[in-house]
């Protein structure tokens, strides 16, 4: 498999039973009326197909929105301060997220625990934002699902191929990204300001960049997704391109949520 940035996907085996299958690169009635013809996967289960992933990143997201609701409403109506849902959401989100990258089998129920944290720890974010930039939630989301439609567009169309040079420049690109990330984050301790996070051009043009970064990641947890499927891996491995798409959504998310905050501050 094609490496990619998103650590979801590092330790997938290389093929769940050989022979292609139709993914995101083949048109619905392909699947269905001919095109791509898959091999019996060896382990005996049903191989994984492009509904398998849509309804399992369908669901995540799901529980996610859900549980951000909630998270979010609890924090406007003041019935709960938000640290007491931020800082248990983003701990547990974070725990489950390293069990489900290390561990060997994908888990429906780890990843849908892992989203409902996530969406705990979002909606309290979110109801922190909301609380000071009335509107700022509705903006964050509908960009949020724009740059997630776009980019699905852009790699159904094949307007941008992922190539191993693109995929390096990627990884190389989320790489900087998170190094800039943790040194502005060190040196905020010692009091030095970096300007990568406080509002003012440099960190609107640092967010505009991240922004760009989390974009292109969604071709690469579509490329590692129709791998998979190419490869007719296990259904059950769809749990886990739900989950890479899910990191990525949160990242993207974040960012975008920031950068709004930029602007409303101006």
């Amino acid at each position: 498999m094609r490496t990619t940035s998103n650590p979801a996907f590092r330790n997938l085996p290389t093929s769940g039973g050989g022979g292609n299958y139709a993914g995101f690169g083949q048109p619905y009635e392909a699947q269905q009326y001919g095109g791509y013809q898959p091999a019996p996967p060896t382990t005996g289960e049903r191989p994984i197909t492009i509904d398998d992933v849509v309804t399992k990143t369908a669901t995540t997201l799901g529980v996610a929105i859900l549980t951000g609701f909630v998270s979010a409403w609890l924090v406007l109506s003041q019935a709960v301060q938000p640290f007491a849902l931020m800082l248990p959401g983003m701990i547990v989100g974070l725990v489950l997220a390293l069990i489900i990258i290390f561990k060997n089998k994908p888990s429906g129920p780890m990843v849908l625990a892992y989203s409902a944290a996530e969406g705990v720890f979002l909606g309290a974010i979110t109801g922190v934002f909301e609380s000071i930039f009335p509107g700022i939630a509705w903006q964050a989301i509908l960009g949020t699902f724009g740059v997630f439609g776009a980019m699905l567009v852009v790699y159904k169309t094949g307007a941008i191929r992922v190539t191993p040079r693109l995929t390096k420049w990627i990884i190389g690109a989320t790489v900087g990204a998170v190094v800039l990330m943790l040194g502005n984050l060190v040196m905020g301790m010692f009091g030095v300001n970096m300007g990568l996070r406080d509002g003012g051009t440099l960190a609107i043009i640092f967010s505009l960049v991240v922004i760009g970064i989390a974009a292109f990641s969604f071709l690469l947890d579509f490329e590692a997704a129709n791998e998979m499927i190419r490869a007719a891996m296990p259904a059950k491995y769809a749990w886990l391109a739900a989950f890479g798409l899910m990191t990525t959504l949160v990242w993207l998310y974040l960012e975008i949520l920031r950068l709004l905050s930029y602007f409303q501050n101006d």
